[in-house]
């Protein structure tokens, strides 16, 4: 969509106190110093009117970016018919959402809750329900990675491969063994130490493509190594699409750059278009849910699932795809550009479709958050992916002329770094 078509608004600004902020609200994350209030496209502004090329994209969640009038129709259209009644009841657009999800995927069936955690949290629930209801497990172990993130719930920390994540929130939840991401012989020598006395191992949860863990695309032989384990065990395989699904990978999930299918697959951010809502979806052979097994108040609200509908169509109706394809292609071949100007600073340039990371070198002093404040001033938003990792996530809709901006940004930002 170009930026003709979105709806225009005068620039608004408003006083703001960080200090204020911070009275009131817990300190829970290390915010950079601007306050955001509104968007347009792929562009945001600030408190004080400044303007910024948003490269974060809400952590990859602003699929149309914002404002855009698909998202502004279906907000208030359903805002206005009816926005929540519980699943007490049937609930006809999550039963459509639900459709074209399944009919856009390898799923049969999905389970709608609020967030990615959530609709980790569910896939974990239904593969212990899985192992005991079909396998005769009693004491299941779900194998997950090194460098994973799946979410901030108990569960799902502890089935983050990460210990920062984790410091301060013992004990956690029994049930998880973790593995080098990538690395097959790990995993089989894993599968048979846990199995040694008796089937233990239920699942295999990773990510397609490890986001916070540095933006590290899964390896095709080794996935698809894998799926063929899984496939020979009887081991569910679950693939954690919260970051890489609904069309940032350049297809629209993320195992489809790996040439398998999972089990079991989650999303959530891109979903909703940051309205939201996550998606537990599964093959027929495991749903193994019944009445009282698994609840959200929330999930599948018509809001939140109107919403998501509109931003889904969308993709296949403006074919959004093929500009993740190009606008990716793009972005990583400038990158690369980039990297080759600065050998002694860069590692590595990475990553699939719009999701993209610049990977400094390890021996070096400058971090990847030092390198998002100087772009920020220059009015770029990053996100770092790590200490050494520079991650880009633009909107699904960005230009060819907004990456070329946000590309000399970056190398201004490095000159300026390196001066």
């Amino acid at each position: 969509m170009s930026p003709e078509t979105l709806v225009k608004k005068e620039p608004v600004t408003h006083d703001f106190s960080i200090d204020d902020f911070n009275s009131h609200v817990m300190n829970t994350y290390a915010r950079f110093p601007i306050a955001l209030e509104r968007g347009e496209g792929c562009r945001v502004w600030d408190t004080n009117g400044k303007e910024y090329l948003d490269f974060v994209a809400g952590i990859a969640t602003c699929t149309l970016g914002h404002a855009h009038p698909v998202l502004i129709e279906a907000v208030t259209q359903q805002i206005k018919t009816l926005h929540h009644v519980s699943n007490l009841y049937y609930v006809p657009v999550q039963g459509e959402l639900a459709k074209w999800l399944t009919d856009h995927s390898c799923a049969d069936k999905a389970f709608f809750c609020n967030s990615g955690a959530e609709a980790n949290e569910g896939a974990i629930k239904l593969a212990r329900k899985y192992a005991h209801d079909k396998l005769n497990i009693e004491d299941p172990v779900i194998i997950t990675a090194h460098a994973s993130f799946h979410g901030r719930t108990l569960a799902t920390i502890t089935a983050t491969g990460q210990p920062k994540y984790q410091k301060g929130f013992s004990p956690l939840v029994p049930g998880f063994v973790y593995v080098p991401y990538n690395d097959i012989q790990a995993l089989e020598s894993t599968i048979a130490h846990v199995d040694k006395d008796g089937r233990r191992v239920a699942a295999i949860m990773l990510e397609a493509l490890q986001g916070e863990g540095g933006v590290r695309p899964g390896d095709i032989q080794y996935f698809q190594r894998v799926r063929q384990i899984c496939d020979e065990k009887g081991i569910l395989l679950i693939l954690d699409e919260v970051q890489v699904g609904v069309g940032r990978s350049g297809k629209l999930w993320g195992y489809e750059n790996l040439g398998i299918e999972p089990d079991i697959f989650t999303s959530a951010k891109g979903l909703g278009g940051g309205i939201p809502i996550g998606a537990m979806m599964c093959k027929a052979f495991c749903d193994v849910f019944e009445p009282g097994s698994h609840a959200s108040t929330f999930g599948g609200n018509p809001f939140v699932c109107a919403v998501a509908l509109a931003v889904c169509q969308t993709l296949e109706r403006e074919n959004i795809l093929e500009n993740v394809q190009k606008r990716g292609e793009q972005l990583r071949s400038k990158l690369t550009e980039i990297a080759q100007k600065y050998p002694d600073l860069i590692a590595e340039v990475r990553g699939w479709g719009l999701i993209n990371g610049l990977e400094l070198k390890e021996d070096v002093e400058l971090t990847s958050p030092q390198v998002v404040k100087v772009a920020m001033e220059a009015g770029l938003l990053l996100v770092p992916a790590g200490p050494k990792v520079l991650r880009f996530v633009p909107p699904l809709i960005v230009t060819e002329e907004e990456v070329n901006q946000a590309l000399q940004a970056v190398e201004n930002s490095l000159k300026q770094l390196t001066a």
